[in-house]
């Protein structure tokens, strides 16, 4: 399915090694929303109550190892290894969808809100990733801003887990939107400009954008939009 030949060979235009990139990224990423559902239907029937009663230790736990398959899914991303491993990848984090998926559901109008969200995530995925490839405009610009971002969203989280203030998780959803919707922009346009030539860490980068935008999407909508009624 996926073509593993160098993008960069002697007989091809820097054009035409672009769009065999954003193809290849394009049809795995297809391919990785099988096992992300795969795991968030097997998320949504599992007990998360260690999560719960101990939530910093089990996201520290998670970030570990999501950094780690991070790690692996590098050093092998000019492999078919690769590819197996980043499928292993989104069945975990579909697992992990498992909780908030749990709490939406359990709203009145929880089903809505989850509708809302995916459809939200494919309209922002497609309007920023259509802009990015027809306008080939280069968004290199935003990475200092963008990891920054990362960094300060990430402290944020993790001490509004001890803080427990609705507010500040609101105002995270909120800025994780924007954020990630930044990243898709950004992503798309490094594969476009050619600053990312292949296509395993090209999907890695897209696919945790639009994972994050999503979950940010849908806690911002059960802090306006929820209802226990």
């Amino acid at each position: 399915m996926f073509d593993n030949t160098p993008v960069l060979g002697r007989s091809e235009s820097a054009l035409e090694a672009t769009n065999k990139v954003l193809r290849n990224t394009y049809a795995l990423l297809g391919l990785t929303m099988i096992p992300t559902v795969l795991g968030a239907f097997l998320g949504m029937s599992l007990n998360f109550s260690f999560a719960q009663q101990h939530p910093f230790i089990f996201a520290i736990g998670a970030i570990a190892v999501m950094y780690g398959l991070f790690a692996a899914i590098n050093a092998n991303r000019n492999s078919s290894f690769g590819v197996v491993l980043l499928l292993g990848l989104t069945f975990l984090l579909g697992l992990m969808l498992g909780p908030i998926l749990q709490h939406a559901l359990h709203l009145s109008n929880g089903a809505q809100i989850v509708g809302l969200a995916a459809a939200g995530t494919g309209i922002i995925l497609f309007s920023l990733a259509s802009f990015a490839a027809t306008s080939k405009k280069d968004f290199s610009f935003m990475s200092k801003f963008l990891l920054i971002g990362i960094i300060l969203l990430i402290v944020a989280s993790l001490a509004n887990i001890f803080l427990q203030i609705p507010a500040m998780a609101l105002a995270i959803s909120g800025v994780g939107v924007i954020l990630f919707s930044g990243f898709i922009l950004y992503d798309v346009s490094r594969i476009v400009n050619g600053g990312e030539t292949n296509y395993i860490m090209a999907t890695l980068s897209l696919y945790m954008s639009i994972y994050n935008l999503f979950t940010s999407l849908l806690q911002l909508l059960m802090g306006l939009m929820g209802s226990d009624d």
